[in-house]
């Protein structure tokens, strides 16, 4: 049997799989356990490398499963790469991925470190069609796995709990959530004609606006904040200026084009905050 809806052989199948790997959402939580690394300093390569992997099977998941869901069972969209068999089979083998990581964290680490994984792949997995039925997971899953996948990667490296990579976690989760409230309302007429409650859906668009810029400002002047105590490096500030400056232009933009423009802005974010910490070492984590 098939694993792809579109052509037969290697090179089809090997396309629809493929087709499941979306830069735009993928390239966020690998970039944050990269970053959570950078955080411990004297990273080790092979660790890092590992919790990488495991984030991307893990983001994969999702991928897949949201997608079978969309097709298959909610009737959604108009097409997808893959049939049910290829859905399961891409399912089976990121999910191998995964555990594959896990086990060598668990051996090179420990089960704290495990611990601090696994839920990133739990949220992968469970989001649709349970998580996003739901205002508060539906808003807060992807950016809780984005948390998760900082604090893993500090994790990995440092062995420790520390105050950096919890605040850093923290502002990544409320200003993510912001983002994706946003990116929700883009769906508002569909996800109200499924009752798919979203925060659009359960306080309407206008109020859903509010909430969003709400938790962005939240999330930067936090920044601010743990910068002026000393917690971030003083040019954490920069980050928050920048973000601001594109938070700003998007306020005026309809839902498409402020998602964009919001999600480009969390990586100009992301990218002026690991300046900070590499250019600027921090004499102590926590």
């Amino acid at each position: 049997m098939s694993l792809a809806r579109h052509g037969a052989g290697v090179g089809a199948t090997l396309r629809a799989f493929w087709s499941q790997v979306h830069p735009i959402f993928m390239l966020p939580p690998l970039a944050a356990s990269l970053f959570g690394a950078v955080l411990a300093r004297e990273a080790v390569p092979v660790l890092a490398a590992v919790h990488v992997v495991a984030m991307f099977a893990a983001v994969y998941t999702a991928h897949i499963k949201d997608g079978y869901v969309d097709f298959y069972v909610r009737d959604e969209d108009d097409d997808h790469p893959l049939t049910e068999r290829g859905c399961r089979v891409g399912l089976s083998l990121s999910t191998t991925v995964f555990t594959l990581c896990c086990l060598v964290l668990l051996a090179l680490v420990g089960w704290i470190a495990v611990a601090l994984t696994v839920p990133t792949w739990l949220i992968a997995y469970y989001h649709a069609p349970q998580l996003d039925m739901n205002p508060v997971t539906a808003t807060t899953g992807y950016p809780l796995g984005i948390a998760l996948s900082l604090f893993a990667g500090f994790y990995v490296q440092a062995e420790t709990i520390a105050a950096v990579p919890l605040g850093f976690a923290v502002v990544f989760l409320v200003l993510l959530s912001g983002i994706k409230v946003i990116d929700d309302a883009k769906d508002y007429d569909y996800d109200r004609s499924i009752r798919k409650r979203t925060v659009a859906v359960a306080l309407g668009p206008d109020s859903a606006y509010t909430v969003a810029y709400g938790l962005m400002i939240t999330a930067l002047l936090v920044v601010v904040a743990f910068a002026v105590l000393q917690v971030f490096p003083p040019t954490a500030v920069l980050a928050a200026l920048a973000f601001a400056a594109v938070a700003v232009v998007a306020q005026r933009a309809p839902p498409d084009l402020a998602t964009m423009l919001l999600i480009r802005g969390s990586y100009v974010f992301l990218a002026v905050l690991v300046a900070a910490v590499w250019f600027e070492p921090l004499a102590r984590v926590g």
